[in-house]
């Protein structure tokens, strides 16, 4: 066993700060939090710490405060690999962490619609780690849709199709390391929370989903911290952002430095049944017009109205759907062909 493992070091305040009990214990402030996830990037801490680390976060809950310095290190580090700089010009980040566990991946379509009208739209996601779930990293494949792993990749798929997906562990391989940890905890940890929000390439909007409602305020107060210009968060259909046309949708939102929410109604009454067999096959043959599916289609266009609400900063609720509801009529239904 290591030596280093019966010595303080660098990281050890970091543990006693979140440790130290009911009255000793503390959140770490922006920039703490910062250069400890910075540390945990660059591989620095004991494997004993890491752990230490994300489940007394786990316990605590994590502030807003920590996960913008989270998103902080993660989105240097990011950069750095990848070498960016401003060329790429994205309008969308759209973050895919969850996987489909109960319908279709109806929100895939949403991204080819937005895709299709100009907007450079850029999903990044994390492989299959759930068992029963479809990732979107899957559906991608599946639809023929592009797929980069470096920046002249990805720079290239934007120029033909207005649409990539890129991997977490494409973008930062330490942060996949981190997620692959769930199943020896048995829980998710911070990094679950902050890979939505990283927005690596700096899009113009960006589009989030939690599991837990409580997880929109920290999403959004912690975007508002990070100085990010417009970040739409909600709980959609299992984790992913897609709303559910059965409930109602409490839309969180940041926009130039204003914070808001508002509460979309539901587009259905009745409770809809779970999809036994989720694939791409359904949703292209659906795009492409070739089948009906009513659910998936108020899914479509409904999260399409909360992301144009957003984008194009309209005044109601109604205009939004309108537009949402025209550019689904009026899709190039061999989009996903081309």
């Amino acid at each position: 066993m290591s030596d280093a493992l019966f010595q303080e070091n660098d990281f050890s305040p970091i543990i006693r700060t979140l440790g130290k009990g009911k009255s000793g214990s503390r959140s770490l402030k922006q920039d703490e939090a910062e250069s400890a996830f910075g540390q945990i990037l660059r591989e620095e801490v004991e494997d004993v710490q890491l752990g230490a680390f994300l489940m007394l976060l786990r316990v605590k809950e994590e502030s807003p405060e920590e996960i913008a310095g989270f998103v902080k290190a993660s989105r240097a580090m990011i950069q750095h690999h990848w070498q960016l700089d401003n060329t790429l010009n994205i309008d969308i980040d759209w973050s895919s962490y969850a996987g489909k566990r109960k319908q279709q991946p109806w929100f895939v379509l949403v991204l080819c619609l937005l895709a299709q009208h100009g907007y450079r739209c850029v999903v990044h996601g994390t492989k299959g780690h759930t068992a029963d779930r479809l990732y979107t990293e899957q559906v991608f494949t599946d639809l023929g849709l592009p797929i980069a792993n470096n920046k002249q990749e990805l720079s290239e798929q934007l120029a033909y199709k207005n649409l990539s997906f890129v991997s977490i562990e494409a973008l930062c391989p330490r942060l996949q390391d981190l997620i692959n940890m769930r199943p020896l905890f048995g829980l998710r940890s911070p990094v679950h929370t902050l890979c939505r929000l990283i927005n690596p390439f700096s899009a113009q909007h960006s589009f989030s989903s939690i599991f837990h409602p409580a997880y929109a305020t920290t999403h959004q107060e912690a975007a508002a911290l990070l100085g990010d210009r417009s970040l739409t968060v909600f709980k959609g259909e299992s984790g992913e952002i897609e709303r559910k046309a059965d409930a109602t949708c409490l839309v969180k939102s940041v926009f130039e430095h204003s914070l808001s929410e508002e509460k979309w109604p539901r587009l259905q009454t009745d409770k809809q049944g779970i999809c036994d067999n989720k694939s791409a096959s359904l949703i292209k043959t659906v795009y492409q017009g070739q089948a009906h599916d009513n659910y998936g289609e108020q899914a479509v266009i409904g999260t399409l109205a909360i992301c144009l609400k957003q984008i194009k900063q309209l005044s109601t609720q109604e205009e939004a759907t309108e537009l949402a509801t025209s550019l689904w009529n009026s899709r190039d239904k061999n989009w996903l062909n081309s």
